[in-house]
């Protein structure tokens, strides 16, 4: 299958600067320093047209941050991240803005990613009038399609968003994505603020939209049941590094990171008899200050002296599986 987005090396870091007072107590002598947020480090991942990547890992591993930079909603401190070939962050003018409205973003919260004081007929029809994708007079119309699209009753584009549930304001973001005509999708937590019930109605309608428009997701959760049932491969994250990566079934049968086999293991199943669960010893650390080597060592059952020295490269252990675990050089 062709790439159709090629994340290469990419890095984030966000630099807190010392303010006024900040550096007047440093010259007095103040052990003040700037501080420096290792979000994203050195990424490598491709999608190929028409999968789903399913990205996974805890809270503030840096999920959402790459997600942005592959909307274009940030620019990567390193690295580049080139949608059908061409680097977004070196595009300009024209090729800028289309390349802009072919990724789309898919927010956690509906309620706050929608102006509430604009009607949903503003909210899906504003972008496409904007980018003469229809005319104002076809505005209407073109918005009741979109909403019929997503299951939506087209005659709810006079109402604002407070009207909606929650599950329904989630349709009309991606309505609203959709309606700029895009051939990505970047779905952040999309379902993590639905109820269950709702949940599997949004990743049904995800399912059936892929195939109806052609579309590509990036589908980003902390979720694995989620993940397992929408994704066609899986990229799982550990404080901003990409540990493991492989087909979704070759993961979930015989995952080979002990990160991703710690996720695994945590994740409730239904069947008989008692199980016993165990956390992940330990917090993950702060990504101000990320241990040296690989950056899971500190929790991992299975570390030895080189993990606390040396980064694991990532590496193919079989054809499609990807692992950066010093284990599997060792074994």
């Amino acid at each position: 299958m062709t790439a159709i987005m090629d994340i290469a090396g990419v890095s984030k870091r966000f630099v807190h600067e010392l303010d006024t007072a900040e550096r007047i107590a440093r010259a007095l002598g103040a052990r003040v320093e700037e501080r420096t947020v290792h979000a994203v480090e050195a990424v490598d991942l491709t999608i190929a047209s028409g999968e789903v990547l399913g990205l996974v890992g805890e809270s503030g591993c840096g999920k959402s941050t790459l997600g942005r930079m592959v909307a274009g909603l940030l620019t990567p401190s390193e690295g580049a991240i080139r949608f059908r070939g061409a680097d977004i962050a070196k595009l300009t003018g024209k090729a800028a803005r289309e390349s802009a409205l072919k990724v789309q973003m898919i927010f956690q919260d509906p309620m706050s990613s929608l102006n509430p004081r604009l009607r949903v007929g503003t909210i899906v029809g504003e972008a496409p009038v904007v980018h003469s994708i229809v005319t104002r007079a076809e505005r209407d119309g073109y918005v009741a399609e979109m909403l019929s699209h997503v299951g939506l009753d087209p005659e709810m584009l006079r109402r604002y968003p407070h009207q909606f549930s929650g599950g329904q304001r989630q349709r009309i973001g991606i309505a609203r994505a959709l309606a700029v005509k895009p051939e990505f999708l970047v779905c952040d937590e999309a379902v993590a603020a639905l109820d269950v019930s709702i949940q599997a109605q949004v990743l049904n309608l995800f399912m059936r939209l892929r195939e109806t428009f052609d579309l590509t997701y990036l589908f980003i959760s902390h979720d694995l049941g989620v993940v397992e049932h929408i994704s066609d491969r899986i990229a799982v994250m550990y404080l901003g590094r990409i540990v493991e990566e492989g087909p979704t079934e070759a993961i979930f049968a015989a995952a080979n990171h002990p990160y991703t086999q710690a996720l695994l293991a945590e994740r409730p199943v239904i069947a008989p008899g008692k199980r016993q669960f165990s956390t992940i010893r330990g917090e993950i650390p702060s990504p101000l200050k990320p241990p040296p080597g690989c950056h899971f060592h500190p929790r991992c059952p299975h570390a030895f002296a080189r993990c606390r020295t040396e980064r694991p490269a990532l590496r193919e252990i079989a054809p499609g599986r990807l692992s950066a675990c010093h284990l599997n050089e060792a074994s």
